[in-house]
């Protein structure tokens, strides 16, 4: 790849171009924009076929620049054509070309506290991870994938029922006023990162794949991710939201994937402690408390959760 050109130090670029492709992007964008950057054009990726009709449909980001008047192209070497002094990436998910990095500098606000977490999943490899903390940062680009050197960072806990969902929203939401900060105060000389590096690979369906037989923490985070399943009755079985609970009387025995009832809440043993279900899904129909589910389920002794 060729040498990424480094933003001036120092200098508050006011005339940018912004890359970007999902949800999760477009409050940076509009962030910029209501803070009175001049954006002549966002690149994003092409349209895809989404929804129950299988129509063309633009990326989030592209809809939501349109909706603000700026003009908007699949194609990276367009930036080079609009006099911008800065490109802002955010979640973009294509390489940059290496004529566009070489003339025209760039900054990448990622969702994690770097160098842990490089890559396409860091909220989703946190929560997976046990992490109790995570962050967003703003670097330079460098050759590699989120490997540039940090000119603003923030750290944000994660708790432990914190989803997924939430974290983004949290992560984004204190992402889009650091970028926008960041920038007007002048891009300063950044600092390389220091630490062990991790790597968040894209999820696979292992990821969310419940095992029965691991500790009921280890699931609880998949649940956290969403999209957790199991199967029940040959079907897929899915589990939106549950809560760990001290083995008592009742759940005493379970063994893993067995169903029982803790007062009057729907359980399921594990490799290592009881899970109490709240939310879930069984195939073919919509999400439901748990304990509706039971009713009509009807699970008995023989019924595992597999």
């Amino acid at each position: 790849m060729t040498e990424p050109l480094v933003p001036a130090a120092n200098i508050t670029p006011r005339r940018l171009v912004y890359m970007g492709t999902p949800q999760m992007a477009v409050p940076p964008l509009r962030a910029l924009h209501a803070a009175g950057f001049d954006i002549p054009l966002v690149v994003s990726r092409a349209d895809k076929r989404r929804g129950r009709g299988s129509e063309m449909q633009p990326s989030p980001v592209k809809a939501a620049a349109l909706e603000l008047g700026i003009p908007v192209t699949t194609d990276v070497v367009d930036a080079l054509d609009v006099d911008a002094e800065l490109a802002v990436v955010v979640a973009f998910g294509e390489w940059l070309k290496p004529e566009v990095v070489s003339q025209l500098p760039m900054i990448n606000l990622h969702f994690s506290l770097l160098p842990r977490w490089r890559g396409a999943a860091p909220v989703e490899r946190a929560i997976l991870a046990g992490d109790t903390e995570t962050g967003v940062c703003i670097i330079a680009i460098a050759e590699e994938f989120d490997t540039g050197d940090i000119y603003a960072q923030q750290a944000v806990p994660i708790l432990p029922t914190t989803t997924a969902d939430e974290l983004s929203r949290q992560l984004v939401e204190i992402g889009s006023q650091l970028l926008v900060d960041t920038i007007e105060a002048g891009l300063e000389v950044p600092t390389p990162q220091v630490g062990e590096a991790t790597y968040a690979g894209k999820l696979s369906a292992d990821d969310f794949r419940l095992d029965p037989t691991r500790p009921a923490v280890e699931l609880l985070r998949q649940i956290r991710i969403g999209r957790a399943w199991a199967e029940f009755r040959g079907g897929r079985f899915r589990i939106w939201d549950a809560e760990a609970i001290d083995v008592v009387d009742g759940a005493a025995g379970l063994g893993a994937g067995e169903f029982g009832i803790v007062d009057g809440r729907t359980v399921v043993g594990t490799g290592d402690g009881t899970l109490a279900l709240i939310e879930v899904q069984p195939e073919g129909k919509a999400r439901m408390a748990a304990d509706a589910w039971r009713n009509g389920a009807q699970p008995t002794s023989d019924d595992r959760l597999t």
